[in-house]
């Protein structure tokens, strides 16, 4: 039985990438273990109502008519409404010029907390929409926050 070099070429190709698509599970450390985490889905349909629950006052800030080279924040208020402790694990905003600050303590159920969002309007121009995602225990997981100025240079301001 011969094989060809195309055979062999093939089966490399299938091994090295079969390899290099395995992860290993410890490397982001940044992520919060999986015990602490309520699903409430099932796949029977039932439903974990002691979950908690984030409910913002504000989703969405304006900051106007800011300067170039502005830097200016925001915070966002919410409570917990659910009746577990709700846990905040990551805020991530969709530009490196928008930047959200939050507690890493759990929130108990009735206790409120901020989320604050800073903005750096340094070398941007024109109106700005950014948009932050709060992932947490909550369910949905995950939450949206926007922000938006309009950013004029000095003299335009007048």
């Amino acid at each position: 039985m011969k094989v060809s070099k195309y055979c062999i070429v093939i089966l490399i190709s299938l091994v090295a990438f079969y390899g290099s698509s395995c992860k290993q599970q410890g490397e982001n450390n940044n992520l919060l273990p999986t015990d602490i985490v309520k699903n409430p889905n099932s796949a029977q349909g039932n439903v974990n109502t002691d979950m908690p629950v984030i409910e913002f006052e504000k989703d969405f800030y304006d900051f106007g008519r800011i300067i170039q080279g502005e830097k200016v924040s925001y915070s966002f208020k919410f409570t917990n409404k659910g009746s577990s402790d709700l846990i905040i694990s990551k805020v991530s905003s969709s530009c490196g010029c928008t930047v959200g600050d939050f507690s890493r303590t759990p929130i108990k159920p009735g206790e409120s907390d901020k989320i604050e969002v800073k903005f750096d309007s340094d070398n941007r121009s024109g109106f700005q929409n950014k948009t932050i995602t709060v992932l947490s225990n909550a369910q949905p997981s995950t939450s949206l926050l926007r922000i938006k100025a309009q950013v004029v240079l000095p003299e335009e301001m007048n």
